[in-house]
């Protein structure tokens, strides 16, 4: 490929712990290596690991299963779903299970995420647009981006576990604390996350190294997507559980 040959081929590659390090501090330069050498298992695996003992470790206490039973509650009602007392019972009963399947969830869930959002930047950018970048190249932009999200749950466990709930400490509602939750703009604000901001643009720098392109329009449109996804989610749940 073209951008591989530039990128100095002849040079010594990155570790799998500088690639990460670098995705967080210097996004540029940890993507033209992994354009010049995708490789994704290792990024793949500790991502998903570091989710996952997040996840299952939170799970694990009273405090997160109370508040993952309080979550569930609230996003069903969100969406106009009220359960009688017996289905109340089943689901706190399933809570002993959440650990396991909170860890193993992300060894499933992220690959999966990770193939879907590689496959429409690849469609988008080489097929539809003439790049020449490889899939493996565009999955493995994709992978290390994720890095990103596993510092997200190492931020927001500690303040899950102090606050005792699972709604996102790092939402845009966080800025506008006074608006009733059951309002539209109080959902749309609570969709939009500012760790996935912060991965779009990553993410968007990845594919702008990749592919040879500006960063600023990728990233605007991932963020479009991103808002238009917020606005629909929103959307749903005021029709489905009305507003105040």
């Amino acid at each position: 490929m073209a951008q591989t040959a530039s990128l100095e081929a002849g040079s010594p590659g990155m570790s799998l712990a500088g690639r990460l390090f670098n995705v967080v501090i210097a996004p540029r330069r940890a993507y033209a290596e992994v354009a010049r050498r995708p490789r994704v298992l290792g990024a793949l695996l500790v991502v998903a690991l570091v989710s996952g003992i997040c996840v299952a470790g939170f799970s694990a206490t009273q405090v997160g299963q109370d508040a993952l039973f309080e979550q569930q509650q609230t996003q069903m009602k969100s969406f106009g779903v009220n359960l009688n007392e017996a289905q109340l019972q089943q689901l706190e009963a399933r809570l002993r299970f959440a650990p396991y399947f909170g860890f193993a969830g992300q060894f499933v869930f992220l690959p999966i995420m990770a193939l879907v959002i590689g496959g429409i930047a690849f469609a988008v950018f080489s097929a539809a647009l003439g790049g020449d970048a490889s899939f493996k190249q565009v999955y493995a932009v994709v992978v290390h981006s994720g890095v990103v999200i596993a510092v997200q749950q190492l931020f927001t466990l500690p303040l899950d576990y102090a606050r005792a709930t699972m709604s996102s400490p790092t939402n845009l509602m966080v800025f506008l604390p006074f608006l009733d939750e059951d309002t539209f703009a109080a959902r749309l604000l609570g969709s939009i996350d500012l760790f996935v901001i912060w991965w779009a643009i990553s993410l968007a720098i990845g594919l702008g190294v990749l592919y040879r392109k500006k960063t600023g329009p990728i990233a605007t449109t991932l963020l479009v997507i991103y808002v238009v996804i917020g606005l629909v989610i929103a959307g749903i749940k005021t029709a489905l559980g009305g507003a105040s």
